[in-house]
């Protein structure tokens, strides 16, 4: 079992780490055209998750359950998972596989246990009833339906802050493409 300040320092180097690590990344990989293409068909998946994720979500105010939330509680967690997986396709190099797997094994069950314990402290009854309907991290095919219908809010989307993903995705393509072109 993991202390909490273990927990606590590990969850603050989470950022800095995959800093270093795209840093790291952009210097491993060796892309073709066709992983480019692939890994860049693959991350904008993620990003449409982490958008559809971000105009449902309100943060510590309400336990959310519409939109990607049907199918799992960690849906902007699993869309890191699919952005990683992305980069690893993009990067085509086995080092840069091992560097993933290494970082999202090291920060994100942490995280994700760490997200958990949070929301059964806000809502615990509300969080019970959907945790028993719900997975955790992986989706179910088959939505858990809510009591109401809310619809995706790009006032949310703005809330959030989501855009900055975008703009460190549309980032990272480009730099993994000038590498592509330039060696």
């Amino acid at each position: 079992m993991l202390n909490s300040s273990f927990m606590k320092r590990i969850h603050r180097w989470r950022s800095k780490a995959g800093f270093i690590g795209l840093i790291l990344v952009l210097i491993l990989s060796k892309p073709s055209l066709v992983s480019f293409v692939l890994g860049l068909g693959i991350c904008l998946l993620g990003l449409l998750i982490r958008t559809w994720a971000s105009g449902h979500i309100i943060k510590e105010k309400k336990l959310v359950v519409s939109g990607p939330y049907q199918y799992t509680r960690n849906p902007l967690y699993f869309a890191n998972l699919i952005i990683g997986i992305s980069v690893v396709v993009g990067s085509l190099s086995w080092f840069v596989l091992i560097i993933f797997v290494v970082y999202f094994l090291l920060f994100y069950p942490p995280a994700v246990k760490k997200e958990k314990t949070k929301m059964k402290n806000l809502f615990f009854k509300e969080y019970e009833e959907y945790e028993s309907k719900v997975p955790l991290f992986l989706p179910s095919l088959k939505p858990h339906r809510p009591p109401e219908k809310k619809q995706f809010s790009w006032g949310l989307y703005k809330k959030n802050k989501e855009y900055r993903a975008i703009l460190g995705g549309v980032l990272f393509w480009m730099l993994l493409a000038g590498k592509m072109i330039i060696f």
